[in-house]
């Protein structure tokens, strides 16, 4: 694993696939000319609408998204990795799933979300992501770079789920990938001190894609996109508006936490 990189992107994608594609490129784009090497596009960032419009539309979703990953991927040689698109399943369900891409276009890892988003949020909003998707049943994979470290997978929701990210680590994780479209209300509370908590207690950099503002009707998401080092602090937030955060992964850093807080080795239920 060698110092690099990393940028985090943050998008206010609407019911409009061109149009969200074509603000994820310029993204990309403004990340790969500030040096980037690993760059993680958010939850929903091809399509953030209806729930009943996605599933409409999700066979075109899917097919879009994953060519666009694979063709931005090559174009800027850069890996790349989508944080959440429908992906049709049959009976009128999809799953969530995030896709990590390397520069030749090749697929690394592949994650369904399992953590559904099913809450009445205080707000007076309420989500049923499980009546359009369907959960996936496995663990989230880890990618195994020697030159980006080893990458873990996971989307949004799972954050409040410490066993996940733990899975992870215990898999050998460096950097582990939280894209999100976190709602307006319990970002603002939960979105920074979750993320936070997330890598102090692996030891890990964490590295949050992000939706923000107003998408459609009622749906406002929370923004600030984040890289957070493995002692926590927080190296870079893309604010409330679109654009990156960008910092660099560093091993050196990682090894030095590593030692002075080995909690890893430290467990003693695994």
């Amino acid at each position: 694993m060698k110092s690099y990189l990393a940028a985090a992107i943050q998008m206010t994608s609407q019911p409009d696939l061109e149009k969200n594609l074509v603000q994820a490129e310029e993204l990309i784009d403004l990340a790969v000319r500030q040096g980037a090497e690993l760059v993680g596009l958010p939850e929903n960032f091809p399509f953030l609408g209806l729930e009943e419009d996605k599933i409409a539309q999700a066979e075109a979703i899917a097919q879009a998204s994953e060519k666009f990953l694979k063709t931005m991927a090559q174009r800027y040689q850069v890996t790349i990795l989508g944080g959440g698109f429908p992906v049709p399943v049959g009976d009128g369900k999809v799953y969530n799933t995030a896709l990590l891409i390397d520069h030749n276009g090749k697929e690394l890892a592949r994650y369904e979300k399992v953590h559904l988003f099913d809450v009445n949020v205080p707000d007076g909003n309420t989500y049923r992501e499980s009546n359009t998707v369907m959960a996936g049943l496995k663990l989230p994979p880890v990618y195994h770079s020697q030159t980006l470290g080893t990458v873990g997978l996971s989307v949004c929701y799972d954050v409040r789920f410490p066993e996940l990210y733990r899975h992870l680590a215990h898999q050998g994780a460096d950097i582990m990938f939280v894209p999100a479209a976190f709602t307006a209300y319990t970002g603002k509370d939960h979105w920074q001190v979750l993320l936070q908590a997330r890598a102090i207690e692996n030891t890990c950099y964490v590295i949050a894609p992000a939706q923000t503002g107003r998408h459609y009707a009622t749906r406002q998401t929370h923004g600030h996109a984040m890289i957070i080092d493995p002692w926590g602090t927080i190296l870079a937030d893309a604010g409330d508006q679109p654009g990156i955060a960008i910092a660099e992964i560093n091993p050196t850093r990682l090894e030095q936490v590593r030692r002075q807080m080995p909690s890893l080795q430290h467990r003693v239920f695994v």
